[in-house]
């Protein structure tokens, strides 16, 4: 293997540790715990999952988690009130709106009715403002294109002067990783779906930052040598029998599965200079950030 592989899970559990021991010194000195509020819109199996994981870290790090199940039917307004009043309850720091929500609710009007101290997400239209603007500064930045960042400072991977390639528009992801890697001075494309000759295009980073979300779509050919590549994707792909009919799990009796990223793992290492696996990688990292800015939404609400 020549890339070096950046070992999210380590990385995260040291952010995590590092909080750990904040939290713990302001109840220490009589502050009150930080609490996140989670806010679960109807009941899809993999929201449910991310978010028993957020409330799981929350606990663990010695924080206060506050969840708020809320059926899929819910109106509009009533989605409304809820945030209105997890935006006036003291004891509620942070606020995360798990999305997807529902197709009948407007996710821009609900996300951007979050106080701006509490968006811990990140996602908020003022925080987001904040991050494209040259000389100012975000109070919370995105949680995964912080873990992306995060992970290539800790690397060692120099940013500044880097020719940078983010695969992927999204409002999640993508868009805020190019601000981030622009306010760090790279030089930065940004792909998508309708790029031109996108193999070329991704051969001239230094640093990729894949997330399309596309199973094993970026090739080893892809990767310039000695790059900085970081997947964000995890997609599930079916395991196979040596005859390539799909692997039955013996409990389920459905077939098996394995996590991959958006770029090629065995391909890609033996190009690149450093590389985050799938999964290990960025992943730990999202939930580390996450709990990184609960933390400093409580510093804010209460040092004051």
């Amino acid at each position: 293997m020549t890339a070096q592989l950046i070992d999210g899970k380590l990385i995260a559990q040291q952010v995590r540790e590092q909080v750990t021991a904040e939290v713990a010194k302001r109840v220490a000195a009589g502050k009150p715990r930080p609490g996140l509020a989670t806010v679960l819109v109807g009941d899809r199996v993999d929201s449910a999952t991310y978010v028993a994981a957020k409330q799981k870290a929350c606990e663990e790090l010695g924080m206060v988690s506050y969840h708020h199940p809320l059926p899929a039917e819910i109106t509009q307004l009533e989605l409304e009130r809820v945030i209105r009043d997890l935006n006036e309850d003291e004891l509620v720091n942070g606020i995360l709106v798990q999305l997807p929500l529902p197709a009948h609710l407007d996710e821009e009007r609900i996300l951007s009715l979050i106080s701006i101290e509490k968006d811990v997400d990140g996602f908020s239209p003022i925080n987001i403002g904040r991050l494209a603007q040259k000389g100012r500064e975000p109070l919370f930045v995105p949680c995964t294109p912080y873990g992306c960042i995060y992970l290539l400072e800790r690397a060692g991977v120099k940013i500044e002067g880097a020719n940078a390639v983010v695969l992927g528009r999204s409002n999640i992801v993508g868009m805020p990783a190019a601000l981030l890697l622009i306010g760090k001075n790279a030089t930065v494309t940004v792909c998508h779906s309708r790029t031109k000759n996108l193999p070329e295009v991704v051969r001239q980073a230094d640093i990729l930052i894949a997330a399309i979300g596309r199973a094993e779509m970026v090739r080893g050919d892809w990767i310039k040598p000695g790059a900085a590549v970081i997947d964000v994707g995890i997609n599930g792909v079916p395991l196979l029998n040596p005859d390539g009919s799909p692997l039955i799990s013996e409990k389920t009796g459905k077939p098996r599965q394995k996590l991959v990223g958006d770029v090629n793992f065995e391909e890609a290492k033996e190009v690149a200079g450093f590389i985050t696996p799938v999964p290990g990688g960025v992943g730990p990292m999202t939930i580390a950030m996450l709990m990184r800015n609960t933390l400093r939404a409580a510093e804010i609400q209460q040092d004051r």
